[in-house]
Order: C-alpha cells, then sequence, then structure tokens
C-alpha cells in the first residue's frame, strides 16, 4: 500500500529543512575555501602559484591564479571552484570560460571511480573530458579574439 501524498505545508516544511541541511553541508567546505584564497591574495603564495601556471591559463585568456580553481573543479567540485573564483575577481568573460571548462570537466576523481565501476575505461574518459574542456576553452578563446578584433 502507498502512503499517502502530504498536504503543501509539510511538503514546504520538508523541502525547507532538506535544503538548509544541503546548504549549511556545502557551507562548510564553500566558506573556508573562499576565505583562505582571499587570504593567499595579500600574500607571495598566490603570485609565484600564478606565475607557475600563466603559461597554461594564458592560452584561454585566463590569469595564472585561475588554477586554483580549476584544481579544485578537477578534484573536488563546482562549488569548491566557485568559492575559489569569486576572490580572484575574474571578469565575466573569464568566469564564462572557467564555466564553460569546468561544467565539462569537473569532480574528475569521483566521477572516474563511477566510470570505472560500470567497466568503462576511465582514465580514458577522463583524459577525454580534460581534452575536450581544453579544446573547447581554445575555442571560446579563439572566439573571443576575433571578437575583439572586429
Amino acid at each position: 500500500m502507498s502512503q499517502p501524498i502530504p498536504d503543501i505545508p509539510a511538503r514546504i516544511r520538508t523541502g525547507a529543512a532538506d535544503g538548509l541541511r544541503t546548504s549549511f553541508k556545502l557551507f562548510k567546505f564553500v566558506l573556508p575555501l573562499y576565505v583562505a584564497v582571499d587570504l593567499l591574495k595579500g600574500t607571495a603564495a598566490i603570485e609565484v602559484f600564478g606565475a607557475a601556471f600563466f603559461p597554461v591559463m594564458k592560452l584561454f585568456g585566463l590569469p595564472g591564479e585561475a588554477a586554483f580553481a580549476f584544481i579544485a573543479a578537477f578534484l573536488l567540485n563546482l562549488y569548491a571552484a566557485i568559492a575559489i573564483m569569486v576572490p580572484l575577481e575574474l571578469t565575466p568573460w573569464q568566469v564564462t570560460q572557467c564555466g564553460l571548462m569546468m561544467g565539462i570537466a569537473h569532480n574528475l576523481i569521483i566521477e572516474g571511480g563511477v566510470l570505472g565501476s560500470t567497466g568503462a575505461r576511465a582514465g580514458v574518459l577522463t583524459f577525454c573530458r580534460v581534452g575536450i574542456a581544453a579544446l573547447a576553452g581554445l575555442l571560446l578563446q579563439g572566439v573571443h579574439l576575433l571578437m575583439e578584433l572586429g
């Protein structure tokens, strides 16, 4: 026998409670990442890190410091990447570029494990996701440069 459908106020209470629990879980790791990057902005560490990754990030029209966000997206998830991107004060176009690339290649460890458990070649598919993200980023950067020219 199926359970009766709860009334509207009960559904609202349940949804609000679940939403608050989820928000709190995200907040617990997003806030520390945001604070850490914001604090690092005032140190030489972020400049050194940014300089090391600048040659690669420049290909996509991004500052070297954006590599922090990509590492978070690749290893953790998009929420962590967003928490890192905010204090970097990227332009709207740079945020779009990051969003495109990170949308294609994110949470690679967990999703690679899931793919592997299905019998798929997780390493190959992960490599493909990163490659497609890079290709999409290069294409978007090319379009951006063409639009700037004219």
